[in-house]
Order: structure tokens, then C-alpha cells, then sequence
């Protein structure tokens, strides 16, 4: 692998961890219904475990209520099962085809507890982000020693990888502090 192909690496993994988070704190129930905490959930679907997102439509239909509508009439009785036993702080309820789940309006110590795992989370993306920069420095450096890189080249690409590290960071708090925001204003 060539010097230029593993900053081009660096940069794209350090680019994909706010996403990530994005993704993970999206599953985070925070009073408000978003789909997302439910997508994954699995359904025992004739025998084999599927994530709900492929086999219904999942809508929102107000702040605090999502509406999931299978494809199968004959997989209600399945979701509504997965989805009990999913650990969501709200009973699905069924009415024909279509499932419902009403969240309930958190109270202070639910939005203490949720900006604490937010905060957790916040700290392990960062810390993802500080080893794969540490993993390409190392790199570099055996570059450097193996005559690859000379030593003003070694400098450069240390302040381009500490640039996209800073630009991963500062992205990681500014979703985190929406995310905080919403927690809290809900």
C-alpha cells in the first residue's frame, strides 16, 4: 500500500465515524418517534431473524407515535411479538394490519440517564477517531524509517491527518450537542 493510499484510508474512516454515530444515536429513544429505533429490530420471520425495515413501512405520524405496516398481513402477530420483547419503553398496539407504538413523554431522570450514554458515546467515536490517526502515524513513521517518506513529507501528512482528526472531532460535538439539545427541549 502506498504512502498516498493510506492517508486516503485514514481520511475516509475518520469521515465515517460521525456518521456512524449519527446512525447509532438515532436508535436512541428520546421521547420523539423516529424510525430508526426500531429499524433493526429482528422478527422471527418463518424461522429466520429479518429487521423489521424489510418487511414493513414504518411512518411516523406525530411527534410521539410510530405506525408500522407489514407487507404480510400474516407477519403482524410476529412484529408485534419482536417488538414487545424489544425493549422499547411502549407497548405496541394492533389494530388490523396496522401496528402502533405510542411513546410516552420522558421524564428528567430518563433525559439525565439518555445525555450520560449520549456523552459515553460521544467520548468512544472520539477515541475511534484519536486510534486511526495513531494507527496512520505509525505507518508513516515505519514509511519514514524504511527511506519512503522523507522527514518533511513525515511533517506534512502528520498535519494533514491531525487536520481531518480535528474536522472528525468537531463534527462528533456538533452532532452530540444536537443530539443533547433535542434530549432536553423534548
Amino acid at each position: 500500500m502506498t504512502v498516498n493510499e493510506i492517508i486516503t484510508n485514514a481520511k475516509n474512516e475518520m469521515a465515517e465515524v460521525p456518521q456512524k454515530l449519527k446512525r447509532d444515536l438515532g436508535s436512541l429513544r428520546t421521547g420523539r418517534a423516529n424510525p430508526q429505533m426500531i429499524e433493526q429490530v429482528r422478527v422471527d420471520y418463518y424461522g429466520v431473524p429479518t429487521p423489521l425495515k424489510q418487511m414493513a413501512v414504518i411512518n411516523v405520524s406525530d411527534a410521539r407515535t410510530l405506525e408500522i405496516q407489514p407487507w404480510d398481513a400474516g407477519a403482524v402477530k410476529e412484529i408485534e411479538k419482536a417488538l414487545s420483547q424489544a425493549d422499547l419503553g411502549a407497548a405496541p398496539t394492533t389494530t388490523g394490519k396496522i401496528i402502533r407504538i405510542i411513546f410516552p413523554p420522558m421524564t428528567e431522570d430518563r433525559r439525565k440517564t439518555l445525555s450520560k450514554t449520549v456523552a459515553k458515546m460521544s467520548e468512544d467515536y472520539k477515541v475511534a477517531v484519536r486510534n486511526e490517526r495513531r494507527d496512520v502515524l505509525e505507518k508513516l513513521k515505519k514509511a519514514q524509517k524504511s527511506g519512503e517518506v522523507t522527514e518533511d513529507d513525515l511533517k506534512r501528512f502528520e498535519v494533514d491527518i491531525q487536520k481531518s482528526t480535528d474536522e472528525a472531532i468537531a463534527l462528533i460535538v456538533k452532532i452530540v450537542e444536537e443530539k443533547e439539545k433535542e434530549i432536553m427541549t423534548i
